[in-house]
């Protein structure tokens, strides 16, 4: 019988933000570049193990990825059970801002995907000298709808099978099997109206688009890649957040849906090791 550990290390560090304490975990690997890497809405850090596996990535980067609090294994603050979640802009860039100080990470690059990649526009207009760049990974500037509102008032949020239905559909077909129902688990797992609170950002807390040409890619490289099968934030919304921001480059990932580095993680290392070689030969 033969066994293969990991590279990755996992461990929990505890936060004070806005007042409260939080006990959040993460994982990283590698060395060199610090890499922060942020998941998507109901989901957890799980989603970058791949990336965290490949020799091409940890010999440059040392790539990081914490679960949100709430999700994954990170816990809720003391007394959850008495309040709603919901992720606001405020408090989704004060627990980025807590960990990475945290960590000491010295100009980190941060890649986020989905409320992940749009977070990023946030980072890259506010802190953009202090990074060395972001990868926003299905991320747009701004809020672009494509289901009723009315379903986050569903009871079905509760459950994460419905969950997972409904992002199924934004894995592509070309995605393989093996890798589609990974990336489908991480939303089996997700805690009750977890999803349903990130929403609240991503949907309604989130519209960078009137200060997004502002940011200056000479300091803070901004690089958007979105799959073509994507239908919550498509190729037209990446591509014209990108033109809004002056020397921001759009990369359109054929044959990828939304959750590029889970559901293919093969195609997508194609795409992201020419922008990672970018940034580290920049440095």
């Amino acid at each position: 019988m033969t066994a293969r550990i990991e590279p990755i290390t996992g461990r929990y560090i505890n936060l004070d933000i806005e007042g409260r304490s939080y006990r959040i975990y993460f994982e990283e690997a590698g060395s060199g570049i610090p890499l922060l890497c942020l998941h998507t809405a109901g989901a957890h850090s799980s989603q970058y193990r791949h990336l965290m596996c490949d020799e091409a990535v940890t010999d440059r980067f040392r790539v990081i990825a914490f679960d949100l609090p709430w999700h994954g294994k990170s816990n809720p603050p003391v007394g959850w059970e008495g309040e709603e979640y919901k992720l606001t802009d405020q408090f989704y860039v004060a627990v980025i801002d807590a960990f990475s100080q945290a960590m000491a990470l010295e100009r980190p690059v941060v890649m986020g995907c989905s409320m992940g990649g749009r977070v990023v526009v946030r980072l890259a207009l506010e802190q953009g000298k202090a990074l060395r760049g972001v990868i926003g990974l299905e991320g747009s500037d701004s809020p672009s709808p494509w289901y009723d509102n009315s379903w986050l008032e569903s009871p079905e949020f509760l459950r994460g099978d419905f969950c997972a239905a409904l992002v199924s559909g934004l894995v592509a077909p070309q995605s393989p099997n093996e890798f589609r129902w990974e990336t489908l688990w991480h939303y089996y797992q997700g805690g009750p109206e977890v999803f349903k609170g990130d929403m609240h950002f991503y949907r309604t807390d989130s519209d960078y688009a009137q200060e997004s040409s502002t940011i200056d890619t000479g300091h803070c490289p901004v690089y958007l890649m979105t799959g073509e099968y994507d239908y919550s934030c498509t190729p037209e919304d990446t591509l014209r957040t990108a033109e809004r921001i002056p020397g921001a480059e759009a990369i359109i990932m054929a044959d990828m849906g939304h959750f590029p580095m889970s559901e293919n993680p093969a195609a997508f290392r194609e795409h992201i090791l020419p922008v990672l070689a970018k940034i580290a030969d920049k440095d």
